[in-house]
């Protein structure tokens, strides 16, 4: 067996600690984490925007809270907008005097743009719209503001609603988001429309010129667009295009140089590129672009320019991160931030500053806000104190091999006290996409509560399968035009590999994910259903040949993921779905999806519930969420769902038992 253990993980953090106490469910869904870390163009504050979570059973429902607080040079934190407010998209003013966010204030008919002075000071209104403003910028001296937005409301559509006339017509009836000026600090100042009304603007940035715009276009505003057929263009401030930049398939981010000679950008290799995680730059003076990490082996996340030469960017390799800054000259790239230092998620630094803000989390904390300077980093925030009271499970990446030969990586999670040479029952929970991967951090979520199962006695493992990011675009693409085939083979060999290493109980192994790790809970539940005594399934696919009816993604299927279309091969789509096998089924299922996801539409958990059920061979539960779609966004939706996977595992693993539990849960035990 090969073996590494993840850095930054202490011995003594893996024996159980008499003065710590166990995570409760509670604990893991209103844990509040750094979603944003901002530099300030002068380098003296860092503006940090922190989720927190409603509190289950006595804050009304809706979604989390959010929190801007600004620390200083010194790492003092101030509390500058707080959770009661209602705000976003902050951002820094170009000379660092101001904090502009938008928000809906007293009065509002729409989300206008406001800003407040860094050093103290009242909030000041900087332009309203009749329409909401999203994304926006500003010019390097303040007076211009471009910004999105989808103008007003149609009074007259709201009207006729009224009289009953609320007729949809699909894929049709169309929002599009445009682009528009306004010249700030004149009296009567008007924003004018810059981009076509039918075309989809999905970001906006002036060029360092302050006279051009850096958009990303989709000819419709359709998700699949936006996935499959954006671009980014250089445009006048009168709407005219300047310039077109070559790309295929998905895109990320993208952001001139402070000189404006280069664009770096975030994007697929080619179309059929599952994911944006090459980085491309673009010489405008030579007229040429490149992939200036042809050979990297993992997945680019984030980058930020240094000087006109020299960018920082984030990669993800395997299930570690790193960073790295890149000479343009001599495609040269040194280490910043080592692997196994944190997992990073983002960063932000300023033009002809050495220093830069990061987000990263640990599997001692989610994300936090850190600085890199003077060669290392600096944690900014501790957003969870309490954490120090849990008691932290072993946590390692393990590799092993796959059955025609393949290496592959997953993490391990060991039960709390645990015993070498005694086995357990374990929990494989696989991810999404399948365009994504697990990294060595934070794996708790209200899906995957890692320490509470772990205190109760839980192995979890989390593989990183073929078709998983992080390792490259070739391996990326080793799932395709092979739906449930390999790659869900490669569950069972780290099942089985689990099972020589002695810490799988054989005949107690459950498995779990959402939407591709729902696909494979159904799969694991139905075709391979001798492998695993326990499934929940989570907004999963069970029928291929209506999933791709019913998805709003047929066009990101067909490239990245299928390369084939239903009308090619039906009965092979047909026998790569759960349901053609729900009359092998011995695995009991929960299924659990929201009944307002246009991803993974909410009939593909009816199909596999109707067909089990009406085989009648196993215990099987299905639970919509109203309100929620693809994934549960509100806590109480959150906590649930954390209560009735936590259940039906204990029923079925621990237990051993043959009947599904009450379906009832205590939750009015709790109201006050």
């Amino acid at each position: 067996m090969l073996l590494r253990v993840a850095g930054g993980i202490a011995l003594a953090a893996w024996a159980v600690d008499a003065d710590a106490r166990e995570m409760t469910l509670m604990d893991t869904v209103t844990t509040e984490a750094v979603r944003m870390a901002d530099l300030s163009p002068t380098g003296e504050f860092t503006a940090v925007i922190r989720s927190i979570p409603r509190t289950p059973y006595e804050d009304d429902d809706g979604s989390d809270y959010s929190e801007l607080v600004l620390i200083n040079s010194a790492g003092e934190e101030t509390s500058y907008l707080s959770k009661t407010e209602k705000f976003g998209r902050v951002s820094f003013g170009p000379q660092g005097e101001y904090l502009y966010f938008t928000a809906k204030e007293d009065g509002d008919d729409y989300q206008e743009l406001y800003r407040m002075p860094v050093k103290g000071g009242g909030v000041q209104s900087v332009f309203e719209f009749d329409g909401n403003i999203g994304s926006y910028d500003l010019s390097e001296d303040g007076t211009q503001l471009v910004f999105l937005s989808s103008g007003p409301k149609d009074s007259d559509k709201e009207k006729l609603s009224k009289k009953g006339f609320k007729a949809e017509v699909y894929e049709e009836d169309l929002t599009y988001t445009q682009v528009y000026h306004v010249v700030l600090g004149q009296e009567d100042a008007e924003a004018k429309a810059v981009t076509p009304d039918d075309q989809q603007v999905y970001s906006v940035a002036f060029h360092p010129n302050n006279e051009q715009l850096l958009v990303r276009t989709a000819p419709t505003p359709l998700i699949d667009d936006a996935y499959m057929s954006s671009q980014y263009q250089l445009i006048g401030l009168d709407g005219e295009v300047a310039a077109t930049y070559e790309s295929e398939g998905k895109l990320g981010r993208a952001e001139f140089s402070p000189d404006g000679r280069y664009l770096a950008m975030i994007r697929a290799a080619d179309y059929n590129d599952p994911s944006a995680g090459s980085l491309f730059v673009y010489d405008t003076r030579e007229q040429e672009h490149r992939n200036v990490l042809p050979n990297y082996k993992g997945s680019v996340k984030d980058f930020t320019w240094r000087t006109g030469e020299e960018l920082v960017w984030l990669g993800h390799r395997g299930t570690e991160s790193e960073v790295q800054a890149l000479t343009l000259k001599f495609l040269e790239s040194r280490i910043l931030v080592e692997p196994g230092e944190a997992i990073v998620t983002s960063i932000d630094g300023e033009a002809g500053k050495s220093e830069f803000v990061l987000t990263a989390h640990r599997p001692s904390h989610p994300s936090e806000a850190f600085k890199y300077a003077n060669g290392g980093l600096e944690r900014l925030t501790d957003s969870n104190p309490w954490l120090s009271e849990i008691d932290m499970p072993r946590q390692e990446t393990i590799t092993y091999e796959a059955r025609d030969g393949l290496e592959l990586e997953g993490i391990l999670v060991y039960p709390l006290g645990y015993e070498e040479g005694k086995s357990y029952p374990t929990v494989m929970v696989i991810h999404g996409g399948p365009e994504s991967h697990y990294s060595n951090g934070w794996l708790d979520r209200y899906a995957s509560p890692v320490k509470h199962a772990a205190s109760k006695g839980y192995a979890l493992f989390f593989p990183n399968y073929r078709g998983s990011t992080g390792r490259g675009v070739e391996f990326s693409k080793l799932g395709q035009n092979d739906y449930a085939g390999k790659e869900f083979d490669d569950i069972v060999d780290a099942k089985e590999h689990l099972v020589a290493m002695g810490i799988a109980d054989e005949s107690r192994v459950g498995i779990t994910g959402g939407s591709y790790g729902g696909y494979a809970s159904a799969w694991g539940a139905t075709a391979q259903t001798e492998h695993f005594a326990a499934s929940v399934m989570f907004v999963g696919i069970s029928n291929n040949l209506s999933k791709f009816g019913t998805t709003d993604i047929p066009k990101e299927m067909h490239a990245v993921h299928a390369r084939s279309y239903p009308w090619d091969k039906w009965q092979w789509y047909l026998e790569r779905s759960p349901i053609f096998h729900a009359e092998k089924a011995r695995t009991p299922i929960l299924i659990m999806h929201g009944k307002e996801d246009t991803r993974v539409h909410p009939s593909q958990s009816m199909e596999l519930y109707r067909y089990l059920k009406t085989h009648g061979n196993v215990p099987v539960r299905l639970v919509f969420y109203p309100g929620e779609g693809h994934g549960n966004r509100k806590v109480a939706a959150q906590l649930d769902y954390s209560m009735r996977f936590m259940r039906w595992m204990d029923t079925f693993l621990m237990e051993k038992s043959e009947e599904k539990p009450p379906f009832e849960l205590p939750h009015a035990e709790q109201l006050k």
